[in-house]
């Protein structure tokens, strides 16, 4: 009981300081950006990299975009910058689902160790700095709802697999991930896109209903490759700052795969509209 009750105020504690930040854009850009320093030094422990380089590329990449989303202009050459990101971080993101299907481990020579904290994890978080202001506005309800869906998606899976759960989503990573609960949480991220859609009024349902479909099937990915890190790496959790929960990584990991894959559908619709 005592434990519960530890990680049920951890988990308040984040989401409390999670949706205050985003009513103030400088708030929202200073606290992904240090939840992003967290997270690194996590993942950076997990695949045995010791080293100060992948901290300056994230310093260098994020404090980049990080002026232009606080100065609300367009630089020259930034959206082209973005669209090289975003390019090299969905491959990057690819070759991981890949290596999680094919691959006993995920090769970490030390080129990708460095591949992967840039383009996997720092991208990750600029991805969600670039969404909370999409086409230089402020629009931090994009990325609340984005977060929303994927809280909805990690319960409902956790709740439909521990009572209906049969079959086994991917046994050698994560045993307690059943078919049956991914299907609950895509079924439930998809009926509350239309509460999000209705209520935050920044996308029409449909929009919304597909981004529920990214962001559960994507975000599961997420999960199970950072879960394929910590196995490689012999922990359970991959940090220990948020009592109950482990580490900001085991929080983050959904969204952290998921955000260039959201950006870029959007990037699409506004393309398309």
């Amino acid at each position: 009981m005592k434990e519960l009750a530890i990680r049920a105020l951890s988990g308040a504690v984040y989401v409390a300081l999670l949706i205050g930040s985003l009513f103030v854009q400088e708030a929202t850009v200073i606290l992904i950006g240090i939840f992003g320093i967290i997270s690194l030094t996590e993942f950076s422990k997990l695949i045995k990299l010791k080293s100060f380089i992948q901290y300056i590329v994230y310093f260098i990449i994020y404090i980049g975009f990080w002026y232009v989303c606080l100065q609300n202009t367009t630089i020259t050459g930034t959206d082209e910058a973005i669209q090289i990101l975003l390019v090299i971080t969905t491959f990057v993101n690819l070759i991981l689902i890949k290596d999680l299907f094919t691959s006993k481990k995920i090769p970490l020579f030390e080129s990708k160790r460095y591949i992967a904290t840039t383009f996997y994890l720092s991208s990750g978080f600029v991805f969600m700095l670039l969404i909370a202001n999409y086409q230089n506005e402020f629009t931090p309800l994009l990325l609340l709802g984005s977060f929303i869906l994927i809280w909805i998606n990690d319960s409902a899976a956790y709740l439909v697999g521990k009572n209906f759960g049969k079959q086994k989503l991917f046994p050698s990573i994560s045993p307690k991930k059943t078919v049956e609960g991914f299907l609950g949480g895509l079924f439930f991220a998809c009926i509350s896109s239309y509460f999000i859609a209705t209520y935050t009024e920044t996308l029409g349902f449909t929009p919304w209903l597909i981004l529920a479909i990214i962001v559960s099937v994507l975000g599961t990915f997420g999960d199970l490759i950072e879960s394929k890190f910590k196995r490689q790496a012999g922990v359970k959790d991959s940090g220990a700052i948020m009592p109950g929960h482990g580490g900001l990584l085991d929080r983050l990991d959904s969204i952290i795969f998921a955000a260039p894959f959201i950006y870029l559908f959007l990037r699409i619709l506004n393309y398309v509209s």
